[in-house]
Parts: structure tokens; C-alpha cells; sequence
């Protein structure tokens, strides 16, 4: 059975239930992230590491194959099951999860924080696809913030629970708890969310050279894809390691930083992500360029607001400077992401989305918080706790970058922009 790409293939009460299962799933993801930033004192001090190996913990062994394997697993996906491949992702992560609760040693620990990328690979892409097949191109910038707001409800979450297990019970709770949760999901998941219909040209089987192929001749998918990268390292690097520099900052306990992190993450985060997919579904209908240029302002006015509160000597001054950036920085993922399923037909967008994500993903986890925390090492003789702060505040200028490559992406974009109509 085949259906037309442009026309929904079910009710808006059931698309608006697939969003919040696929919100459901994509929170447990980011869950599975940033507890380990949450939990990282203790795991440093229980398993003896530096913080150049928490940063790895975070970045890498996360980052490489999550990034990699996400371009096969999305393949799969719009050749066979997209929901299926959700579904056994999620299981698959969050075991991982549940196992690093039993890590004895850092490269213990390390293998399964890469079992944890494995599994992640798979549930992203194949959401972004399956969101443009239930919701109206004038929807899905703002139907995609929806599902994003899984980062900030996750990293909020993900910090909340985990310090409070962490203090309960120990760290290695935090991670068994979590990841058995992931478990028991993903069976309900599988049951609630059907398959939609495959677009008509499905049926023609397109493979990885193809999409890419069709995706580096575009100028807008490199600018828009860099951008993104050179955002999400500061961004990862700053989710992960904020929660030690406030806790030096400002002599925080473990539950304490727990809810004033968790909580501007949650503000932030909730109204960033959601204004972007709004601005973008708005602006875009008359300059597709808006989906580009929108995430450029945000990002140019998001440094100088974190260098602000990490030289704040108030709490309460800076978690109001730090709702701010928290909420701008992430403020791109509705439109970029939208943007980029719309660089190639209806039939390839798992595919297109997993090649955007490969080089956000890659550099930006992959890179952010292993370099802050490398750097801080280098910076610790001189400055001792404060590196951290400091390491930060330097890694912020990347958001400019990110705001030049960005406002450079419009105006491709408005010329290579693909309609759901084309085959």
C-alpha cells in the first residue's frame, strides 16, 4: 500500500498520539545521555578517572558509532519498518544503560557507553521520517519541536532522577533504574504506533551514495549541517560539564544542582525548542530561507548570555542568564531538522536526516565535551577548579560560528528546497 507523501495517512488525534509515543522514546533517549553528566563527581571519584576520560565517557564512545551506524539503521528504516527499528533501539540502549551501572572500570564503562551510542543510532532518524508522513508540511517544523522537546524533558529529567537515585541509593542505581524503564517502554511503543503507509517511490530502493550524493551538491545541507555541529559541541560539551561547574561555581550539593540545572533546562529548553518550530512553520511559508536564518539569530545572541552567568557570582542572577541561552541554543533543532528532510524527496528523508545528524552528531558529541574537558586539564595547574569555568566561557565563541554559517545557508535554501510533490 502506497499513499502520497503530502497527505496524512491518519486522523490528527492518532498523529498527535504518535508524536507523544515518539516524545516518550526520544526522552528516554536524552535520559540516557545526560545522566551520566549528572552523576559525573561520583563516577569520577568511585572509578578514579580524569576529566579528560569523563569527557570521552561523554563524547566519544558515545558519539562514534552512534553517528555512523545511524546512516545504515535509517536505510533499513525506510526500506522496511521505521517503527520497528525505533523499537528495537530502544531496548538496545537503554540495556546499555542499565549496564553501566555495573562498570568496574573506565574502559568497562566506555564499552558500554558505546553499546549506548549503538542503540541510539537507530531512533532518531527513523522518528524525523516518520513525523513528515503524519503531519501537513505546514505542521512539521512545529510537530518536530514537539518531538524535540524530548531533549530538554530529558536532560531536565535525566538530571533530576539521576542525582536523586544517585542520593538514595548510589550512581550505579541511577543507571539500572533508567535503563530498565527504557526496557518496559519500548513494547508499548511497538504496540500503539503503527507503520504508515510508504510514499509511492519507496518501492525503489535507494541506497546511501544515492541520498548523499544528492545532498553534497546542495550548499545549504553543508552550511546547515556545520552550523549545527559547531552549535551542538558547545552545546553537549555545556550540558555535560554544567552541572560541575556550577556545583565549584557557587558550592552546590548533588540535589541542589540537580534542580537548578534541571530546572532552567526545563524552562529554557521547553520554550526554545517549541519557538523555533513555531517561528519556522510561520516565516517559512513565504522564505524557506526563514528555517536557516531563524537558528542564526538565536545562536549569535546565545554566547554572550552563558560567559554572563559562569562570571555571575549570584545564583539567582545566573540561572536567569542561563534560562535565556538554554532556551536560544536549542532553538534550531525544529527548523534545521525540517529543513534537511526537505533537500530530498519524501522516500529518502530517514536516510537525508541520518547524513545531517552524522555530522552534527560526530563533531558536535563527539567533539564537545571531550575537548572542554581535555582542556580544562591543560588549564587546571593554572587555574585549579575554576578550568572548568573557564574552558567554557572560551568554548562559547563556536556559537558565533555556528550564527555566521547559518545566516550563509538561507539563501541556498530557498533554491534547494524540494516540495512533497516532487518525485
Amino acid at each position: 500500500m502506497t499513499a502520497s507523501p503530502s497527505s496524512p495517512p491518519h486522523s490528527p488525534g492518532y498523529a498527535r498520539l504518535v508524536l507523544a509515543m515518539l516524545l516518550v522514546v526520544y526522552t528516554f533517549n536524552w535520559i540516557d545521555r545526560q545522566i551520566l553528566g549528572i552523576l559525573a563527581p561520583a563516577i569520577k571519584a568511585d572509578l578514579g578517572l580524569s576529566n579528560t576520560q569523563l569527557g570521552a565517557l561523554g563524547g566519544i564512545a558515545f558519539a562514534a558509532l552512534y553517528s555512523t551506524l545511524a546512516i545504515p539503521l535509517a536505510l533499513i528504516a525506510d526500506r522496511t519498518s521505521r517503527t520497528w527499528v525505533i523499537t528495537v533501539s530502544l531496548t538496545v540502549w537503554s540495556a546499555f544503560t542499565a549496564l553501566c551501572g555495573f562498570a568496574g572500570s573506565f574502559w568497562q564503562m566506555f564499552a558500554f557507553r558505546v553499546g549506548v551510542g549503538v542503540g541510539e543510532a537507530g531512533g532518531v532518524a527513523p522518528s524525523y521520517a516518520l513525523i513528515t508522513q503524519y503531519f501537513p508540511p505546514h505542521q512539521r517544523a512545529r510537530a518536530m519541536s514537539v518531538y524535540a522537546l524530548g531533549i530538554p524533558v530529558g536532560l531536565a529529567l535525566g538530571v533530576l532522577f539521576g542525582a536523586a537515585i544517585a542520593e538514595a541509593v548510589n550512581w550505579r542505581t541511577a543507571f539500572i533504574v533508567i535503563g530498565v524503564l527504557g526496557v518496559l517502554i519500548a513494547p508499548v511503543f511497538r504496540m500503539i504506533v503503527k507503520e504508515p503507509p510508504k510514499p509511492a517511490q519507496a518501492a525503489a530502493r535507494v541506497s546511501v551514495g544515492t541520498v548523499f550524493s544528492i545532498l553534497a551538491r546542495k550548499r545549504s545541507f553543508w552550511l546547515m549541517a556545520l552550523a549545527a555541529a559547531a552549535s551542538s559541541t558547545c552545546g553537549y560539551g555545556l550540558a555535560f560539564w554544567s552541572p560541575s561547574i556550577l556545583i565549584v561555581q557557587f558550592g552546590f550539593d548533588l540535589p541542589t544542582t540537580s534542580w537548578f540545572y534541571g530546572s532552567l533546562l526545563l524552562v529554557g529548553g521547553v520554550i526554545g525548542v517549541y519557538s523555533g518550530g513555531v517561528l519556522a512553520d510561520r516565516l517559512g511559508r513565504s522564505d524557506r530561507g526563514a528555517y536557516a536564518w531563524v537558528s542564526a539569530i538565536a545562536w549569535i545572541c546565545t554566547a554572550p548570555f552563558f560567559v554572563a552567568a559562569f562570571l555571575s557570582p549570584s545564583p539567582v542572577w545566573a540561572w536567569v542568564l542561563l534560562v535565556v541561552p538554554n532556551a536560544l541554543n536549542i532553538l534550531f533543532v525544529g527548523p534545521l531538522t525540517t529543513a534537511a528532510q526537505h533537500l530530498v524527496p519524501a522516500h529518502m528523508r530517514a536516510t537525508a536526516s541520518a547524513c545531517f545528524l552524522l555530522i552534527n552528531n560526530l563533531i558536535g558529541i563527539g567533539a564537545g565535551s571531550l575537548m572542554l574537558g581535555a582542556v580544562s586539564d591543560v588549564m587546571t595547574p593554572r587555574f585549579g577548579d575554576l578550568a572548568l569555568q573557564y574552558s567554557a566561557i572560551g568554548l562559547c565563541g563556536l556559537y558565533v560560528v555556528a550564527a555566521v554559517l547559518g545566516y550563509l545557508a538561507a539563501r541556498p535554501l530557498r533554491q534547494d528546497w524540494v516540495d512533497d510533490t516532487a518525485a
